[in-house]
């Protein structure tokens, strides 16, 4: 299968990385920037191209692996008439934004990407979606044979999982965060947490999140929660999560 990957960032290199390590040939890698275009064409040795228009588009796949603002914009600068199955990545973007080809189809990766920690894709359960079944099934034979846990999903479904991701990992990550610059501010070290964190993920591979709840919140522990919130009130956007949070724990314990 020849490929050109239209991006050059951290979806962009692992895509094409991944692509390249399973034999599928990457014919060019398009970037605005040509300097970033060759970083990475050179690492799957491919043309880099800083136009366009200087696109083959005469290929099997072309993955758009750019920002989820500017996907329509290139998409509408590309020949529609093209015989390649025209892809995008993004979780959030519904599928017919690529409507105007003949074939196209996603293939999200629910995951954490960035180019300084490497990730293994041949563990990442891809999202597919195609616009005809055909295309869904080139798709899922491609991507299955790299990344076995690859599966069919619609749009509605992609965008629950984007949704669920940006809650499990953006917004836990964002956690950890303040919780680092708490510790940081009495010269504590954040390792003495990381335990912690650890714990945490493990558990839930194998129960439902609600039932390891734990903590002052779902005991109804009002005295620990208050000298908490006293600990917060220099900083008050802190505070305002701490409580969100606590609400949040304790009107789901009641369901539980």
């Amino acid at each position: 299968m020849q490929i050109t990957i239209i991006g050059s960032g951290n979806i962009a290199t692992h895509f094409a990385r991944f692509f390249y390590d399973h034999g599928l040939h990457i014919t060019q890698v398009y970037s605005r920037t040509m300097a970033h275009a060759h970083v990475l064409a050179e690492m799957v040795s491919a043309q880099a191209v800083d136009k366009l228009s200087e696109l083959d588009t005469e290929v099997d796949l072309i993955l758009l692996a750019v920002s989820d603002d500017s996907i329509a914009d290139v998409a509408a600068q590309l020949p529609h008439s093209t015989r390649a199955i025209v892809v995008h990545t993004s979780g959030a973007t519904p599928l017919d934004v690529l409507s105007a080809f003949g074939r196209y189809g996603v293939i999200y990766p629910p995951q954490s990407i960035n180019n300084h920690v490497m990730v293994d894709l041949s563990k990442i359960p891809f999202a597919i979606e195609g616009s005809s079944t055909e295309v869904e099934g080139i798709l899922l034979e491609m991507m299955g044979k790299m990344a076995p846990g690859a599966f069919s999903c619609t749009s509605k479904q992609r965008l629950a999982l984007h949704l669920a991701s940006v809650f499990a990992n953006n917004f836990s990550n964002a956690l950890y965060q303040i919780a680092f610059d708490i510790l940081q501010r009495e010269n504590l070290d954040f390792n003495l947490i990381k335990p912690l964190i650890l714990e945490t993920a493990q558990k839930v591979q194998t129960h439902i999140p609600k039932q390891v709840q734990t903590g002052p919140a779902i005991r109804n522990d009002f005295k620990t929660i208050n000298t908490h919130l006293q600990f917060l009130s220099n900083t008050p956007e802190w505070a305002e999560i701490y409580q969100q949070l606590t609400d949040f724990i304790r009107k789901s314990s009641s369901k539980i």
